[in-house]
């Protein structure tokens, strides 16, 4: 088995999981971003609520040097715990949003 093919599987599947949760305000579109050969995965939402108007991530992941890099993370209960649980240990996860010297003490890898 290759790892890698394991990891962009289980984003995909976590990603389009987080897709079914629509903004409940809004004409708010859903989109996933998923570029395997770039190895860069993301979830966004576009739209308008009324007259303002919503565009931004709302989870960003890479696929870096055999690592998940969470980029970003806008979730409720954190990607890396769905990850972990789909099959990903966390040694090979990278919360990247955190600072270089704090990732030791994560529980998550270092980089």
């Amino acid at each position: 088995m290759d790892p890698l093919n394991d990891y962009r599987r289980i984003i995909r599947d976590v990603i389009s999981r987080h897709a079914e949760d629509r903004p409940s305000v809004g004409d708010v579109q859903v989109e996933k971003i998923f570029d395997e050969k770039n190895d860069h995965y993301e979830l966004i939402y576009s739209g308008w609520d009324r007259h303002r108007r919503i565009h931004g991530h709302v989870l960003h992941l890479d696929l870096r040097g055999g690592k998940v890099w969470i980029q970003y993370d806008g979730t409720y209960d954190g990607v890396a715990n769905d990850l972990v649980d789909a099959g990903i240990p966390p040694e090979h996860i990278v919360l990247a949003t955190k600072p270089p010297e704090v990732r030791q003490y994560t529980g998550f890898a270092t980089d």
